[in-house]
């Protein structure tokens, strides 16, 4: 590797941003949260309905109408949503041309602009200002104005398909540890099944967030105990025996 590539080069640790940086992130953010959700839900529908009832097939029929409610409905919700995020990036880069296309000289001088705010010298702010929209003009607004990358803007397919799949696999580990085990370890079994799971996704979404690892997977262990504690207990209370 030359100096000047060790100069550029991440720090360990660090990531510089990079082509497509933009599009993983939001499919690793769905795939979490997506995981996370399908675990808690599932767990959550499939240990209530097991506290009232030791049938399979009803266990297994709720647990599977559940999963894929809930799939669907995150895809859904992924779509809606980063779609909204994508359709006000593509509005603000719209704008952007047009403002390049009618006063260049103004865009030119807000360019500066932003980086003298940076620190920069007067001189120098400009040079780099003329230099970077010499070379791609909407890309240099869009990154020091909006901080949009022009060539990788949101998915809302790639987010919709990342949470439906995830969602599933997520499901399926409460609905398998629930049906395989013995009829008096059901509950038990599913719980630390669960446990175990949200220990991943919440060390997985820490790390992808770069926090705190210990503190997002407590957190994450924690909600879902709660929600497996509570809809459990009201299986317990209605108590009927299918």
């Amino acid at each position: 590797m030359s100096a000047r590539d060790q100069e550029t080069a991440p720090h360990e640790g660090e990531q510089h941003r990079s082509e497509g940086t933009g599009a993983r992130l939001n499919r690793l953010r769905a795939g979490v949260l997506g995981a996370n959700d399908g675990i808690v839900s599932t767990a959550g529908v499939v240990v209530g309905v097991a506290a009232t009832s030791t049938s399979i097939p009803v266990i297994a029929t709720a647990g599977a109408a559940a999963l894929l409610a809930g799939a669907l409905s995150m895809a859904a919700g992924e779509y809606v949503s980063v779609s909204t995020q994508r359709d006000t990036e593509e509005a603000m880069l719209a704008k952007e041309r047009q403002e390049l296309a009618t006063m260049p000289d103004e865009e030119l001088a807000e360019l500066a602009g932003i980086y003298r705010a940076k620190g920069l010298t007067p001189e120098l702010a400009h040079e780099v200002a003329v230099q970077l929209t010499a070379h791609d003009p909407l890309a240099a607004h869009a990154d020091a104005e909006l901080n949009i990358d022009p060539d990788d803007l949101t998915s809302p397919w790639e987010a919709a398909v990342a949470s439906i799949v995830s969602f599933t696999v997520g499901g399926l580990l409460p609905m398998a540890a629930i049906l395989l085990s013995p009829t008096a370890a059901r509950i038990p079994v599913t719980f630390v099944a669960v446990v175990l799971a949200l220990v991943l996704t919440g060390w997985g979404s820490a790390r992808l967030g770069q926090s705190p690892t210990r503190r997002a997977t407590i957190r994450t262990v924690l909600g879902g105990a709660i929600a497996m504690a509570v809809t459990y207990g009201i299986g317990s209370l209605v108590d009927v025996n299918v």
